[in-house]
Parts: structure tokens; sequence; C-alpha cells
């Protein structure tokens, strides 16, 4: 996944040369959920909406996931007005659970009924067409992080749309999981144990060391190593019953406002 979010997860990958006999495909959480759903991929992540869609074809691998219990730093909202002025909203076209959420904010939490409008995630362009953009991703961190640094007198004001969910629910906010086809699972169980252990060990290893995968990530972003490890640090990685709990509720609001099907339960891979 080409964000800073999942470099955690793949930072031991690299050092150890696990799963070199794989194909390994990189792309935006869009498509490569939909590469998922469409079988193109027999393992991987996607989006909390999308295996909410397709949540009978797939198996959850356990105890992976990202998303935060709090602010996550990357999926926000930024405007220079406040929320009660905002009459139009961009949305970015790289995620869509976060699209999601943030529509769930604005209507259900904040009783707002924009007029939504998608676009690239640049938020100097966004802000030109709408009153309100949505962003995740290093350009969402950017904006966190440039909002931090300028203080109370910065231009525009930034939502993070994890904490509000936090403060809505009292729940965690899953925004990835991965998942193997079931057909898939139920024809190759070593292959998903496989790539399991090597995703779990590799984020183990870099939380151990995450101020040195800090220091190694800024040497090619625009993020000090300070600024890295306080966020690889606040991700949340787990998949844990607060964390499923989490999922159950998101899916319970989307389902009833017709965004999803309803979900009967998580169905995880053995692992």
């Amino acid at each position: 996944m080409q964000f800073l979010n999942c470099l955690p997860l793949y930072w031991g990958l690299v050092h150890s040369g696990a799963l070199l006999d794989l194909e390994l495909t990189k792309d935006t959480p869009d498509r490569l959920s939909d590469a998922l759903v469409a079988g193109d991929l027999d393992i991987g992540p996607i989006s909390l909406v999308e295996y909410l869609r397709h949540a009978g074809d797939l198996a959850v691998l356990p105890d992976l996931a990202v998303g935060s219990d709090g602010p996550v730093l990357s999926v926000v909202a930024t405007s220079a007005l406040p929320l009660s002025e905002v009459r139009t909203v961009a949305l970015g076209s790289t995620s869509r659970t976060s699209v999601l959420l943030a529509r769930m904010l604005f209507e259900q939490r904040w009783g707002l009924r924009p007029q939504y409008v998608t676009m690239p995630p640049d938020i100097p362009l966004m802000l030109r067409e709408a009153d309100l953009a949505v962003t995740i991703g290093d350009v969402a961190l950017r904006a966190t992080y440039d909002a931090e640094r300028a203080g109370p007198g910065h231009p525009l004001r930034v939502f993070d749309l994890a904490r509000e969910w936090r403060e809505w629910t009292g729940l965690p906010m899953v925004f990835a999981l991965w998942a193997a086809r079931r057909s898939f699972a139920a024809a190759h169980p070593g292959v998903v144990k496989e790539v399991h252990e090597a995703f779990r060990s590799s984020l183990d290893a870099a939380l151990l060391e995450v101020d040195e995968v800090a220091r190694r990530a800024a040497r090619f972003e625009v993020f000090d190593p300070a600024t890295l490890a306080r966020y690889f640090t606040t991700l949340d990685f787990r998949l844990g019953a607060r964390q499923q709990a989490g999922i159950l509720e998101f899916a319970r609001r989307a389902a009833a406002r017709g965004d999803v099907p309803p979900l009967g339960e998580i169905v995880f891979a053995s692992v």
C-alpha cells in the first residue's frame, strides 16, 4: 500500500526476505480492495467498507488491521470554516471507508446535509471547490502536522475523524483488514498461515525498533523522525475484542443507512 500507515507491517518483510516466493502488489487502498474482491489477489488488505460488502467471500486474518483507538492523525477533514457553516464537502478519491465515516459524522453526529463531490486528494485544490476536504494517508498526516506546528494561528481547522468516531461511539475505528478469499484459504491453508505469520513478525519487529524505522523512513519523507515515530505508535494494528466491536458497530450503522449489507459475524481464516 502506498501509505506510511502500512510501513510497520512491511518493514520486517523487507529485512527478513520473507515471502520472496510470492508476488507482492503495491497500489492504493481502493485498487487493492478491488483486486482482492475481483480475485486478482488471493490475500491482501481491504478497506472496511469493501470487506463489509463482500464478507461472504472473505476470511479475515486474525490480529492484523489498521485503525486507531482515538486520534489516527491521517484521516482528517480540513476547512477554513466552522462545521456549522460547511455546505459543500470534497471527498478524497482513495478511501471508501473514510468517505463513509465522514458522511456518517456529518449527517448523524453533526446534523449536517452538505453536498458532496469526489476529487483527487489535494487539499488546496479541494478547498477551491468545496468548503471542507476529507483526505487520508500522507496528505492528511501532513495537514495534521502543519496545523500542530502552526498552532492557533493556523488558517485551517483540522478534524481527526477517528477521534470523532471514538468520542461518538466509545469504540476504536478500524479502517482496513487483511483477508484471504475463502476459496483460496480453503485450498491453501499453509500459504495463508505463512503470510499471516510473516506479517505479524514483521509488525512486531518494526514496533520493537520503531525509532529506527522512523529515522530511516524520514530520509524519504517530509516528516521528521519524531513525527513518524509518534504516528507509527498512534496507529492500532490489533484486531482484538474492542476492535471487533468497533467493526460490528460501524457495520450496524452503515447497514442501517443502506450502505452495506448486514454483517452476521466476522469469519476468520484458520492460522
